[in-house]
């Protein structure tokens, strides 16, 4: 996970090198104006005490105005390079950050489940908005430390041209701050992903309360939950005010240990000035260099900065290790339908949920899977369908392994239909027509009619063209869409996983007639509750414990009073 963030920071400073160089050498740049104008402000201070000395000290020529000059423009360098490195890095980070989020959300959707079942939909959210935002600034603030790191080596440079001593003075107190700065660094990593853990759980709590807002007002349980939805309140105020004691220890060591270095260099600079050896522009000059040079709270915020940014990238290299499964580059036959269970095993958590499944649909014919609640039918169907991988055992549609499908024929020959299905799209017309391939106008109100929405679609304001937000629906209404949705893009095989839960006997009773009757073609695996379902069915295949019980019709199966307890449930 480190590993993953750390190339995924690398990633970042490639695709913005251009931008991340030419920061670099604007800040390089006004590092080095700001180098030169102590130098300039000692030369004129120098030129002054010339002129004073020969007697032509209202004079504005000569060297004095020449200094002078010089030390306006470089002022006006530095007003203006500061304002390009401030437009620089916001269009830098604003990229990168833009950047980050395409590729997470790109591997998100690829990942498709596998990722909501491993990260909570609350902590998703915050890795793919916070984080991001978090990591976005490490190329410019990769570019600004090297300015920062710049301007005090410089300053410690130029010390030692203006007199060895000076820069002696100075360096016998950096070890100091060496390890002020190293301390800060590793302290500050730790509260950091820390504070991000509890951030991320504190969101995953809000979202779970808002999708359970009805739950809650049902129950008159707002209380406990706003304190359930707050209990990582008091971590992450602790590891935040961590991080300040982290960063204010810094300072403060920053603050102590300045002045003293400050006040060695400049008395070193008065002794070597009663001396002779160095000019009174020059000891003004050193007054300035041993001031960037002690520059650490520059530095610490940087650094600073940079441990977060960091921390965010290992955080959405988490998400970026979760694996997105592979396809490959094989095609179906002209016609079939053939769905083929071979030894198919799938463990959660160290569960098996199912154990070594065996089962054959025939091209055209429809399998109900029943049993008890956690028998494993949705993990099935989600199996059947390349939702989900098995951990071993193969599943085939006509004769070929699901892996071996390239992504497009695998998505356009089946077709899905869930208890509780996302309206994505603008409008209904969008959310029925949403697919692999676009659907006309006419396939969409056909697959709304056998799906029984036709009818509620036309009595809304705008029929089909109604925005989703504003549609108001019911439940069943919701997953009749759905329905629409798996029927508009047909496909050779069609799964419906518990997708008739919701509607009521007849509307039930109305689409499984149409669905279920023999010669649609299409093959059907059902996610069954009712007991006049499984009846429609060819085959029904009875799970116990994520295992196969039985397979046959539902007549004969009926006749286990076992069977009949699991609609009775």
């Amino acid at each position: 996970m480190t590993a993953t963030g750390d190339r995924l920071l690398r990633g970042a400073l490639r695709s913005s090198a251009g931008r991340c160089a030419l920061l670099c050498l604007v800040t390089a740049a006004a590092a080095g104006a700001g180098l030169l104008l102590p130098y300039v402000l000692g030369r004129t201070l120098d030129a002054l005490f010339a002129a004073h000395t020969a007697g032509a000290v209202d004079s504005v020529g000569g060297d004095v105005g020449r200094w002078l000059l010089t030390a306006g423009a470089l002022v006006a360098a530095l007003v203006v390079l500061d304002a390009a490195e401030a437009v620089l890095t916001g269009t830098t980070n604003a990229r990168t950050t833009a950047r980050l989020r395409h590729r997470l959300l790109r591997h998100v959707l690829a990942a498709g489940p596998r990722t909501t079942a491993r990260l909570p939909a609350g902590d998703l959210v915050a890795r793919l908005v916070g984080s991001t935002a978090q990591a976005g600034p490490a190329p410019a603030i990769a570019a600004a430390l090297f300015a920062t790191l710049l301007t005090p080596i410089g300053a410690i440079v130029a010390l030692g041209v203006t007199d060895p001593w000076l820069a002696a003075a100075f360096l016998a107190g950096a070890p100091a701050l060496v390890l002020l700065l190293r301390a800060f660094a590793r302290a500050s990593s730790d509260c950091v992903s820390a504070y991000l853990r509890a951030q991320g759980d504190l969101a995953t709590r809000l979202t779970e309360a808002i999708g359970g807002a009805r739950t809650i007002a049902a129950a008159h349980t707002a209380d406990r939950e706003a304190a359930r939805i707050l209990q990582p309140l008091p971590e992450l105020a602790h590891q935040g005010r961590r991080m300040w004691r982290v960063q204010g220890r810094a300072s403060a060591g920053a603050v102590a240990l300045a002045p003293l270095l400050q006040l060695t260099v400049v008395a070193t600079a008065g002794y070597l000035l009663l001396h002779h050896r160095i000019s009174v522009g020059e000891l003004l000059a050193a007054s300035r260099y041993v001031v960037l040079a002690t520059g650490i709270g520059v530095l610490v915020g940087d650094l600073s900065a940079l441990i977060r940014t960091r921390a965010a990238a290992h955080r959405l290299g988490d998400v970026l290790d979760l694996p997105a499964p592979s396809y490959g580059d094989e095609q179906l036959p002209v016609s079939g339908g053939e769905l083929e269970m071979r030894g198919v095993t799938v463990r959660r958590d160290g569960r098996t949920v199912l154990d070594h499944v065996d089962l054959t649909v025939p091209a055209g014919a429809t399998l109900a899977v029943v049993g008890a609640s956690g028998a494993g039918k949705s993990l099935l169907a989600a199996v059947a369908g390349r939702l989900a991988d098995p951990d071993s055992g193969t599943v085939l549609l006509d004769g070929v392994p699901l892996p071996e499908l390239s992504r497009t024929a695998l998505r356009r020959a089946i077709g899905h239909a869930f208890e509780r299905p996302a309206l994505l799209g603008t409008t209904l017309a969008d959310t029925i027509a949403l697919g692999p391939t676009p659907r006309p106008r006419a396939d969409v109100v056909a697959a709304a009619r056998t799906a029984r929405a036709d009818g509620f679609v036309r009595r809304l304001p705008h029929g089909y063209d109604t925005a989703c937000a504003e549609a108001p629906l019911s439940g069943g209404e919701t997953q009749r869409l759905g329905l629409a949705r798996a029927f508009a893009h047909g496909g050779r095989l069609l799964i419906l996983d518990d997708a008739l839960s919701s509607l009521d006997m007849i509307t039930e009773r109305e689409i499984a007639a149409a669905l279920l009757a023999p010669g649609r073609g299409a093959t059907r695996l059902v996610v069954a509750h009712r007991a006049t379902t499984a009846a429609r069915a060819d085959t029904v295949a009875w799970l116990e414990a994520g295992r196969v019980r039985a397979v046959g019709p539902h007549e004969r199966l009926w006749r286990d009073p076992e069977y009949r307890a699991v609609f009775a449930g």
